[in-house]
């Protein structure tokens, strides 16, 4: 392979990531905790876009309870979206290792 046609293809494949990175700002995926009673909306750029509690897990008796059902949530939501994240990049990088890119996204 010549190294013009080797350069397009580079180019070609920044230009899939920088779309699938805009495009992951959209995606989002949800995490839970409590069997549902604690829900966070993350996107794929791993921003909370919502979170939801189910006012009977409010317990002014228990705010440790609760602390530990939103972190749990959290916990989740970031975990799924940096799946998400992983896969999409997959799809364009075919399991390439890019320098600068994070070894833990591939």
């Amino acid at each position: 392979m010549n190294m013009q046609k080797m350069m397009k293809q580079v180019q070609k494949m920044q230009a899939e990531l920088a779309r699938v990175q805009a495009e992951l700002e959209d995606k989002t995926v949800e995490g839970t905790a409590g069997g549902g009673v604690v829900t966070v909306v993350v996107n794929g750029h791993q921003d909370i876009k919502d979170i939801t509690i189910d006012p009977d897990a409010v317990d002014p008796d228990d705010v440790e309870m609760l602390e530990d059902l939103i972190m749990a949530a959290v916990n989740d939501a970031l975990r799924k979206s940096r799946e998400l994240s992983a896969a999409e990049i997959q799809k364009v990088t075919g399991g390439l290792s890019i320098p600068g890119m994070p070894a833990g996204l591939f």
